[in-house]
């Protein structure tokens, strides 16, 4: 019988240290303390606007050289890159609304298929400022393509609400 209990309540211990303890050490990490709630909010609003500002496609393609590129190259650089800063942002998601960042992740997905569009329409001996130019004179040519601008509308619309 004493084996029993005590078998018991080791069970108990690892079923508490397996199950119950991380959890709640995870829902602490999850959850800032409700003073600092509001500025981790803005900072989020503040490092996706830097996001979008960076991996809109007019700001990308300045940033990135094109010498001695191909267009496949140039390609795919500006999408490992576009992929990167997301990347390094993607924990800003748990301290912002689920909007601001579904508009964030759009035109992440917006960009890369926009620069693989238009990569697949050069040809294969394209240098990478042919892919740049395209690139350019695209969103010249379509106005709605800017959608960096509207993320960033939005997400300084909801920060400005948490002031």
């Amino acid at each position: 019988m004493l084996s029993m209990i005590i078998g018991l309540v080791f069970v108990g211990i690892i079923i508490y240290m397996l199950f119950l303890h991380p959890k709640n050490e995870a829902r602490a990490v999850a959850q800032p303390p409700a003073g600092n709630s509001n500025a981790l909010q803005l900072q989020a609003y503040e490092r996706l606007t830097l996001l979008a500002d960076r991996i809109a496609l007019p700001n990308l393609i300045s940033r990135t050289p094109s010498e001695g590129l191909s267009a496949r190259d140039m390609q795919l650089l500006l999408t490992k890159l576009i992929r990167e800063e997301f990347d390094y942002n993607v924990t800003q998601q748990i301290y912002v609304s689920p909007e601001a960042w579904n508009a964030v992740r759009n035109l992440k997905e917006k960009n890369l298929l926009t620069i693989n569009q238009i990569g697949q329409l050069l040809p294969p001996e394209a240098a990478g400022m042919d892919l740049q130019k395209q690139l350019l004179q695209y969103l010249v040519n379509e106005p709605k393509a800017n959608l960096h601008e509207l993320v960033s509308e939005a997400l300084g619309f909801e920060a400005r609400k948490l002031l």
